[in-house]
C-alpha cells in the first residue's frame, strides 16, 4: 500500500487539540446512538466559560475541519467539537438521516454533558452542512438555550436548482458525486471548488491517500444524509460567507440577509472559498471572537 501521510497529519492534529486543553470522548446518548467528540480536559471551575459547539461539514472528521480554531477559541469557551453521525467515531442504528436528526443528536449530547441544565446557554457555529445542523439545533433548543448562532459557508435557502447548478460547476451528475469523491479526479474537482486558491499541483497518490483514509468510510450512509436534507430559515445572528465560495455562492448570503433583516449580521471574508476557517483562519477567528464575545443582544 505504500507510505500514507494522513495518519501522521492526523496525529499532529490530535496533539493540537490536546494542546488546546481538549480530550476525546465517546458519549452514548441512547441505546442506538454514540457520539464521539472533543471536550475540555479539566473539570469545570466555579466560573465556567460559556459553551460553544463547533459543527463540521461534509469531508473529513471534525478535528480536521476545526483544527485552526480550537487554539484560538479554547481560552474563551468551553468547547464541544462533535463528529456528526457517520463521521469519525459517531454512529447510530437509527434509520433517520435528516440534518434535523443530526441536530437532535447534538442536543442530546449537550444534555448528557450537562450544558443545558439550569440557566445555561450555548453558542453554536456550523460550517457548510454543519450550518444546516446548527440551524435545526437552534430551532429545537430555542433562544432560551442558544444565545448566538454562526452559520459559515452554508446556504439554508438552498433549492433543487442550486444543487443542479453546483453539479454543473463541478462537472458531475449530482451533488452527492461531488461531495463524496471516490477517485483522485473527483477529489481534485471538489478541492478546486472549495478553495479560493487551490493547490496547483497535488500528486494523485496524495489524493488517493486522502480518499482512502478520510473520505471512504460509510459512503452509503453519507449518501443518505445528502438525500435526507430538509431546509428552512430561522433567526440567525451571524452569517459569514466567503467572497469566492463556488459551492454556496456569496449572492445567497445577501438573499438570506434580506430575509432575516436586522436579525442577522453578515460578514464577507475576501480571498477565501468555501472553507474560510482553513484559508484565512486568523481573520475567521477574529470575526468569530468579536461576535461571540460581544455584548449580549436581546432574544428575538
Amino acid at each position: 500500500m505504500g507510505l500514507s501521510f494522513v495518519p501522521l497529519i492526523d496525529a499532529y492534529i490530535r496533539r493540537c487539540y490536546v494542546s488546546a486543553g481538549l480530550r476525546p470522548s465517546s458519549v452514548a446518548i441512547d441505546d442506538e446512538t454514540t457520539i464521539h467528540c472533543w471536550i475540555p480536559s479539566a473539570n469545570p471551575n466555579p466560573n465556567p466559560k460559556p459553551a460553544l459547539v463547533l459543527i463540521h461539514g461534509f469531508g473529513p472528521r471534525a478535528t480536521w475541519q476545526w483544527r485552526w480554531q480550537v487554539g484560538a477559541l479554547a481560552p474563551h469557551f468551553h468547547l464541544v467539537v462533535p463528529d456528526l453521525l457517520f463521521f469519525g467515531g459517531s454512529s447510530t442504528r437509527s434509520p433517520l438521516r435528516s440534518e434535523a436528526f443530526q441536530a437532535a443528536a447534538v442536543a442530546r449530547l449537550l444534555e448528557a454533558l450537562g450544558l443545558l441544565g439550569g440557566a445555561g446557554r450555548v453558542a453554536v457555529a456550523g460550517t457548510s452542512y454543519g450550518g444546516f445542523v446548527a440551524y435545526h439545533l437552534a430551532r429545537a433548543l430555542g433562544a432560551e438555550r442558544v444565545e448566538r448562532v454562526v452559520i459559515a459557508s452554508s446556504d439554508v435557502l438552498k433549492a433543487e436548482a442550486d444543487d443542479r447548478e453546483l453539479a454543473r460547476r463541478g462537472g458531475v451528475g449530482g451533488v452527492a458525486e461531488l461531495m463524496l469523491p471516490r477517485d483522485a479526479a473527483s477529489l481534485r474537482a471538489l478541492v478546486g471548488l472549495a478553495f479560493y486558491r487551490a493547490p496547483r499541483f497535488v500528486p494523485e497518490f496524495v489524493l488517493r491517500d486522502v480518499i482512502r483514509n478520510l473520505l471512504s468510510d460509510r459512503l452509503k450512509e453519507k449518501m443518505e444524509l445528502i438525500k435526507g436534507l430538509t431546509l428552512g430559515k430561522d433567526e440567525f445572528q451571524l452569517t459569514p460567507l466567503s467572497q469566492h465560495d463556488q459551492i454556496f455562492p456569496v449572492e445567497k448570503a445577501f438573499e438570506l440577509k434580506r430575509c432575516l433583516g436586522e436579525k442577522a449580521r453578515l460578514e464577507i471574508l475576501d480571498r477565501t472559498g468555501h472553507v474560510p476557517q482553513m484559508e484565512r483562519p486568523n481573520k475567521f477567528n477574529k470575526v468569530l471572537l468579536n461576535f461571540l464575545l460581544g455584548s449580549p443582544r436581546p432574544s428575538l
